[in-house]
């Protein structure tokens, strides 16, 4: 399998410590996976393991969903962009200005920046949910397109979706707008706080280009089994 494939499978890190992780690292050997490393472990261990993990050849997803006035959210971009992840992200919801500012905090003197995406709606949230407690009207997926819009707009290299509104994004931004999707899980896998879900292989058929897979690889028996099950079955491998 080439280098390429190891990185459009993306392991959600979701420990509460360092220690956890590196508990959890050595099962795969020399292998260095995309790690999407989240709030819970960002905040317990800080831009340090980030850091460290940069250090030993990781591909970083650094998931913080940034979502405050635009002016905040440029600065705290502009700090993020020091750590040298790969990808980085924030909530569409806080609209086009605040997409902008964020573009432009991350983005460093020589040009280059991580690739920023915007969550557009968690994979948790229903129609219900949205329609009665958020007061957004509409199906999700309208929603979910509008919120790509406006990211594109606004500079952004792609979203975070849901697989189910992949093709979607795809026909309203172009082949070229990222999607990113979590929300997959292996067919005799247990859903569990997830409601639009996928396998592997649908997410990619549908259009995701990057999967994020937490519990199905990290709280399985074998993790490099299940991230070498994920691989294989988003890229088509038998």
């Amino acid at each position: 399998m080439s280098k390429s494939d190891h990185n459009n499978v993306i392991i959600a890190c979701d420990f509460d410590s360092a220690e956890a992780l590196y508990r959890f690292l050595p099962q795969f050997g020399e292998s260095r996976p995309y790690l999407k490393i989240g709030m819970e472990l960002y905040y317990a261990a800080g831009p340090a393991i980030v850091r460290e993990l940069k250090s030993k050849g990781f591909p970083i997803f650094l998931d913080l969903k940034l979502h405050d006035i635009p002016n905040t959210v440029k600065k705290a971009m502009s700090v993020l962009s020091k750590l040298d992840v790969d990808m980085c992200n924030l909530h569409a919801s806080g609209g086009i200005a605040m997409m902008k500012a964020a573009v432009e905090g991350l983005t460093r003197k020589d040009g280059s920046r991580p690739i920023l995406l915007a969550v557009t709606q968690l994979t948790s949230t229903s129609r219900e949910t949205m329609n009665n407690e958020l007061l957004i009207d509409g199906p999700v997926e309208r929603v979910v397109a509008q919120y790509a819009k406006n990211a594109r707009e606004a500079g952004l290299d792609g979203v975070v979706c849901s697989p189910l509104e992949a093709g979607i994004v795809k026909k309203e931004c172009g082949d070229d707008f990222l999607t990113v999707t979590p929300g997959v899980r292996f067919s005799n896998s247990d859903t569990q706080d997830q409601k639009r879900v996928t396998t592997p292989a649908l997410a990619r058929e549908l259009g995701s280009d990057y999967i994020v897979v937490g519990r199905p690889i990290t709280g399985a028996q074998n993790p490099y089994e299940a991230y070498m099950r994920c691989l294989a079955e988003f890229n088509g491998i038998e």
